[in-house]
């Protein structure tokens, strides 16, 4: 069996987040984690691997720095990193993305590709369905937990406050949510094996049948208006009251807010 995962370096908001004058993040300028959701999708690849004898290859798209989650991801256990970098593809929201992602995965063997739901910096939970719906195959979303029987793929699909059980023949593309499972460490072996291995990089001329104008910042039909840090909160009113005055004080000013 044959896995691809979908990773992404997305900022760590800790350390702050940085705009370009465009409205777009500046990647380059801050500290990058592997995202959260994607990380779980990998543990499960890697979880049919050690069931199964699986081949697990990773994909990212980004700045060239990305090959930093490539090779914690094979740390981890995963056999094969493929970096998609190219300056023309900078900018890309969603559908540009998923293009992108679509089209270099068009050059592999794949029998499941495992995206996380959502990224943390966008939060659109787009990008997976979107490749699924490029390649012309089904997608399983939300998963929780996974399972294979008999070449298909069976999904407990979080829902609400319930979960559905769906099952899909193969290839399929399911999206993980981070409670899917506890990712595992990195071993010093992993680590060492990782930082010897190549990264694969591919640019533009290895994307297939994908056009020109689905690519990076001008293929994207989603624009920025405006960004900007978080905005901080003011010290607000502060009044000194004896008990039985204070609890008036916030009795009126929760019904000025119409919350009783």
């Amino acid at each position: 069996m044959k896995i691809v995962v979908c990773v992404k370096q997305v900022p760590d908001t800790k350390g702050g987040v940085k705009f370009n004058p465009d409205g777009t993040l500046d990647r380059g300028a801050m500290l990058t984690i592997m995202n959260p959701d994607d990380k779980a999708g990998l543990e499960a690849a890697l979880r049919l691997k050690d069931q199964y004898g699986a081949e697990v290859t990773v994909v990212t798209m980004g700045l060239p720095k990305a090959e930093e989650v490539l090779r914690e991801a094979m740390a981890m256990g995963a056999d094969k990193g493929i970096l998609v970098t190219d300056r023309v593809l900078g900018g890309a929201d969603t559908w540009a993305t998923s293009q992108t992602l679509a089209g270099a995965i068009r050059n592999l063997e794949y029998d499941l590709i495992i995206t996380g739901r959502q990224a943390i910096d966008g939060d659109t939970a787009q990008v997976g369905p979107q490749i699924s719906e490029h390649l012309g195959i089904p997608v399983i979303s939300y998963a929780q937990k996974i399972e294979i029987e008999d070449g298909h793929v069976i999904v407990e699909r979080q829902y609400d406050d319930r979960y559905h059980v769906l099952k899909a023949k193969m290839p399929c593309l399911i999206t993980a949510l981070a409670e899917l499972n506890e990712p595992r460490y990195m071993t010093p072996g992993g680590i060492f094996d990782a930082y010897n291995a190549e990264v694969t990089v591919w640019g533009r001329d290895k994307l297939v049948d994908v056009e020109d104008s689905n690519l990076g910042l001008k293929g994207s039909p989603t624009q920025i208006a405006k960004a900007s840090d978080k905005v901080r909160k003011g010290a607000g009113e502060k009044v000194t009251l004896d008990p039985a005055a204070s609890v008036d004080y916030i009795v009126d000013k929760l019904k000025v807010k119409h919350v009783i």
